[in-house]
């Protein structure tokens, strides 16, 4: 029976990766079509993968807890239903990648018109198909480490010679770069001569970069500020090594790739709220005894955060090389602590078209499902702009990083009563009022100071002018 190669499919358009957490077969087991077959985790949630053909489980190419490209084939089926259209599809996309090269007579070829010397294995389409490496041929390599090797100076004869550790030898970024270290330590020299045969994108088949595995990617410069490493912490007295979660690394990850990529600036700004305070306690009973659920202070900051984005739409984009992307869309992503102490930033799609009811339940629903981690990966996709409530912790205000490839994100401190000097027709007066900052980082490159400090003025100003009057059934 014919064979069915079972790929982990692709889970969002930022999602490049997903480490495997379970497998509900083992090899052997029958699946049937759409039955859940293993549970996989991304940056953003976790999710189950169903079987996309019915059959006996003849191999699982990865164990629990490894991290896997998207597109990658994590099993293989035995299956009487196998659709025969991979062939095709894969001879396609080589050819796609190959140049056009003159083809000359045979009487006039001479050993210049060769591009390979006879010392040269010569690498043909049937080895990129067959993925298979045997001892003479040349080994394949993705672009990343094609990359390093020709920032690096490394030749195609060195390349050859390193031990891979990839999947079947397949050399990866590490050994590429734990070679070039150890070249480096042991002082040895390399000279590249005519007659060695260099990296070269135009002899060379690469594999399409859909099916390569590497951690990271290579902007080429110097290997010892990429590779830099902070120095050891000294261990003593009485002290606890804890492992850092998956969730955590992968936190810790984009929050570094963030500020690399973003030259943040901070606003800040000071809001009055006491009429939204007001409001608040006098309709959240009837509110949640008519909604089911309970009024609190984020969807009615959302609701006017959404107002204000539909004004200054270069807040509400991203940035594409030299291009900006502004977002038609207002979806507002909401920072949401989990009981381990991780934060996930689910959703909110359409926040400029919801009423403050609309807002409340999907807000109160996405906090929920975070909680219990019941999140779906639509629902952490598509965010344009993201609100952290910093104030909900005791803080007073905060300076967030911002969640790529967005440009700003806000953080909401806490509320406090305060005495301030308020304007009133008969002069100046000292009040108590509910206050509160706001502070905004955003990337420079598209939000200016002027515009961003505008932006969140305009936010604060839509907080104080809240009608404490407002009728609740008119905004159902």
């Amino acid at each position: 029976m014919p064979i069915v190669d079972l790929v982990l499919p692709k889970l969002g358009e930022s999602i490049m990766e997903a480490t495997i957490l379970k497998w509900h077969k083992k090899v052997g087991d029958t699946i049937q079509l759409d039955e859940t077959l293993l549970d996989i985790a991304t940056d953003k949630v976790d999710s189950e993968i169903p079987s996309t053909a019915e059959g006996i489980i003849v191999e699982i190419l990865f164990e629990v807890n490894s991290v896997v490209p998207i597109g990658t084939i994590i099993a293989k089926i035995e299956s009487k239903k196998a659709v025969e259209e991979t062939t095709a599809t894969i001879l396609d996309a080589t050819f796609d990648k190959i140049e056009p090269v003159e083809i000359l007579p045979i009487d006039e070829i001479t050993p210049a018109a060769i591009p390979y010397t006879p010392e040269q294995p010569q690498v043909s389409i049937s080895n990129v198909l067959n993925k298979e490496t045997t001892e003479g041929e040349v080994k394949f390599y993705s672009p990343l480490v094609m990359n390093i090797a020709q920032n690096e100076g490394v030749s195609m004869q060195e390349l050859q010679t390193i031990q891979g550790t990839g999947a079947q030898g397949r050399v990866t970024k590490k050994d590429i770069l734990a070679y070039i270290d150890n070249i480096k330590i042991s002082g040895k020299h390399r000279q590249t001569t005519e007659n060695q045969n260099t990296i070269d994108s135009k002899t060379i088949l690469i594999k399409p970069s859909s099916i390569y595995n590497e951690e990271d990617v290579y902007f080429g410069g110097s290997l010892n500020a990429k590779l830099a490493n902070p120095a050891d912490v000294v261990v003593e007295g009485l002290t606890e090594i804890i492992e850092m979660d998956r969730m955590r690394k992968l936190i810790a990850k984009h929050m570094v790739d963030s500020v690399q990529t973003s030259p943040h600036v901070t606003s800040f700004v000071e809001a009055d709220v006491t009429h939204m305070v007001i409001w608040r306690e006098k309709v959240k009973q009837l509110f949640e005894k008519r909604e089911g659920i309970k009024l609190t202070f984020t969807p009615m900051f959302l609701e006017c955060i959404a107002g204000v984005l539909e004004k200054y739409p270069m807040v509400n984009s991203s940035l594409q090389g030299d291009q900006i992307i502004l977002r038609k869309d207002i979806n507002i992503g909401m920072a949401t602590a989990l009981p381990s102490g991780n934060l996930i930033v689910p959703v909110i799609k359409g926040a400029n078209q919801l009423s403050i009811v609309g807002i409340s339940k999907a807000v109160n629903n996405l906090a929920e499902a975070a909680r219990n981690n019941q999140l779906k990966p639509q629902d952490t996709q598509g965010g344009t702009f993201t609100v952290t409530n910093v104030g909900s912790f005791g803080s007073i205000m905060g300076t967030p990083i911002i969640n790529q490839p967005q440009v700003a994100i806000l953080a909401l401190g806490a509320i406090k009563k305060r005495a301030v000097v308020v304007e009133t027709p008969s002069g100046d007066a000292i009040l108590v009022r509910h206050m509160m900052f706001l502070s905004m980082s955003y990337d420079h490159r598209i939000v200016d100071g002027a515009m961003g400090s505008k932006f969140l003025a305009a936010v604060a100003k839509a907080f104080e002018a809240w009608d404490p009057n407002r009728q609740w059934f008119q905004y159902l």
